[in-house]
C-alpha cells in the first residue's frame, strides 16, 4: 500500500495536482485571516495580537497534523532523537521566524507589496535549492521560468504597488519572510528521510508554540468566546495542516525547484477568492494575463526537455 501511495506520489501529473490544491488552500489564507482580524477587532498595529493568532493557528494545525498522522501511521509519529535538529529548525525559520515577521511586514506595507514579494518565494527557493542540492541545478529553462511567473504576479498586482517611507521597511520584513519560508523548503528536503506526517505534525506545535509565547508577551490577547472567529481559526489551522503536510511529502520525492515555483498561484488565488469575497469582477484583462504568465512559468520550470530528469 504505500510503495502504491509513493509512486503515485511520485507522477509528475499527480504532484502538479497536489501543488496546486496546496496554493489553492494557501490562497483562502490570506482573505480569511484579514477577515478574522476584523472578527477580533485585531488593528494593523497591534502585532502581537497578529503573532499570537498565528501561534493558536499553528498549535492546533499542529494537533491536527497529529491526528492525521496518527490515523495514517501511528508508529511514524513517534520523534526520535535523531531527528530533533530537523524538526527544531524547521518549526524555527518555516513557522516561528516566517509567520513572526508575516505578521509584522503586513502591518507596515500594503498588500499588494506582501503578495508580490511573497510570490518571490519561488525565485528564491529555486536558487537556493540551485546551490544545495547537484540534482536541482539552475538551467536557462527554470530561471525564464522564474521571470516569467514572477512578471505575472507583479501585473496582477501593479494597480497597488507602492514604495518609500514605512512601506518600504515593511517591505524588507516580508521579503525577511521570503527568505525564512525558501530555507523552510531546503530544510525539508534535507530532512528527506523523516516521515512527512511527523515532521510536519512537530514543527507546527513547536512554532505555535513560539508564537503564542512571544505573542503572549509583548500583549496580544484575543477573544476565545468569539465563536465566528474561533470557527475561522479552526479552518485556517486545518488549511495549514494538510496542505503543509502534502508539501512536505512533495518536496520529498520531487525537486525542490519544481514544487517551489508553484507558490506563485498563491496570489492568483488569493485575487480570485478575494474578488469572489468582496463581490469583485476578476476577470480582469490583467488579472487574465498574469495567470497566463504564471502558468507559462510553471511549465517552463517543470516540463521543458531542458530540465535535468532527476
Amino acid at each position: 500500500m504505500k510503495e502504491r501511495a509513493v509512486k503515485l506520489i511520485r507522477n509528475k501529473y499527480i504532484a502538479v495536482i497536489c501543488a496546486v490544491l496546496c496554493t489553492l488552500l494557501w490562497g483562502t489564507a490570506f482573505p480569511l485571516i484579514k477577515y478574522d482580524y476584523a472578527q477580533f477587532n485585531i488593528t494593523d498595529k497591534d502585532i502581537g495580537s497578529m503573532v499570537l493568532f498565528a501561534g493558536v493557528r499553528f498549535i492546533l494545525a499542529g494537533l491536527m497534523a497529529f491526528i492525521i498522522g496518527i490515523c495514517i501511521n501511528p508508529k511514524s509519529m513517534m520523534i526520535k532523537r535523531e531527528n530533533i535538529f530537523f524538526i527544531g529548525s524547521l518549526g524555527f525559520v518555516q513557522t516561528f521566524m516566517q509567520y513572526f515577521f508575516s505578521a509584522v511586514g503586513v502591518g507596515m506595507t500594503t498588500a499588494t507589496n506582501t503578495s508580490i514579494i511573497t510570490g518571490a518565494t519561488s525565485l528564491v527557493s529555486v536558487i537556493m535549492a540551485g546551490m544545495f542540492f547537484a540534482s536541482d541545478r539552475l538551467n536557462f529553462a527554470k530561471i525564464i521560468g522564474c521571470v516569467i511567473g514572477f512578471a505575472g504576479i507583479i501585473l496582477i498586482n501593479i494597480a497597488g504597488m507602492s514604495f518609500g517611507g514605512i512601506n518600504f521597511a515593511g517591505d524588507i520584513i516580508v521579503l525577511i519572510s521570503t527568505f525564512c519560508g525558501a530555507g523552510g523548503n531546503i530544510i525539508t528536503k534535507k530532512a528527506g528521510k523523516i516521515s512527512p506526517f511527523m515532521i510536519t505534525a512537530w514543527q507546527l506545535t513547536f512554532g505555535g508554540v513560539c508564537l503564542t509565547a512571544l505573542g503572549i508577551a509583548i500583549g496580544g490577547t484575543i477573544d476565545f468566546t468569539n465563536l465566528l472567529g474561533m470557527g475561522i481559526i479552526l479552518w485556517l489551522a486545518f488549511v495549514s495542516s494538510v496542505s503543509f503536510m502534502l508539501w512536505t511529502v512533495l518536496l520529498k520525492y520531487h525537486q525542490v525547484s519544481k514544487i517551489a515555483v508553484f507558490n506563485m498561484l498563491v496570489p492568483i488565488f488569493g485575487t480570485i477568492i478575494s474578488g469572489l469575497l468582496l463581490g469583485e469582477n476578476i476577470f480582469k484583462p490583467e488579472n487574465l494575463l498574469a495567470l497566463i504568465l504564471i502558468s507559462l512559468g510553471i511549465f517552463l520550470v517543470n516540463f521543458t526537455k531542458m530540465q535535468d530528469k532527476k
